[in-house]
């Protein structure tokens, strides 16, 4: 199907269709190079071949020039040589030359710790950082935010 370029912005060009419909080429399905700039590709007023990729509920129409050219030849990769084994890899030697080794059993007995013997515990250790915050913060109001990197007071005026 063929259109004509309506407009061009950052995200796609516009594109004319048919019975007075309009559609949108993606920047990324404009070629199978890297596009930075549309204006360098495309230009207001150009006809285009393109296929319809999508027709969304509300009417709105994906189109793309990229899949009506054929697709560039790619270089083969050259294949992989296969890893040696026994010799040192790239995380120090730590395995056997084996490979990776076997899983170790989960433990028979689990301690599963009562919760009402640590509360106590753990509310005291919580209640006191809650205190030395709410200090803090008072402090903080009062004197304005901790500047003095070796102790935990704010810096004195008589400093320079």
């Amino acid at each position: 199907m063929e259109g004509k370029v309506t407009g061009i912005k950052p995200f796609g060009a516009f594109v004319a269709l048919p019975e007075s419909k309009t559609g949108l080429v993606h920047i990324s399905e404009v070629s199978y190079e890297f596009v930075q700039d549309l204006a360098t590709v495309l230009e207001a007023g150009q006809t285009v071949k393109v296929k319809v990729i999508s027709i969304a509920p509300d009417g709105k129409i994906a189109l793309s020039i990229k899949q009506t050219q054929p697709a560039p030849e790619r270089a083969p990769r050259a294949p992989r040589s296969p890893r040696p084994q026994g010799q040192q890899g790239s995380n120090g030697g730590a395995r056997p030359a084996g490979g990776r080794p076997p899983r170790r059993a989960p433990p028979q007995e689990t301690c599963i710790l009562d919760a009402r013997a640590l509360g106590g515990r753990l509310r005291r250790a919580a209640d006191g950082r809650r205190g030395r915050l709410a200090r803090r913060k008072q402090q903080e109001r009062l004197y304005g935010k901790r500047r003095c990197c070796r102790r935990n007071r704010p810096r004195s005026s008589s400093r320079p």
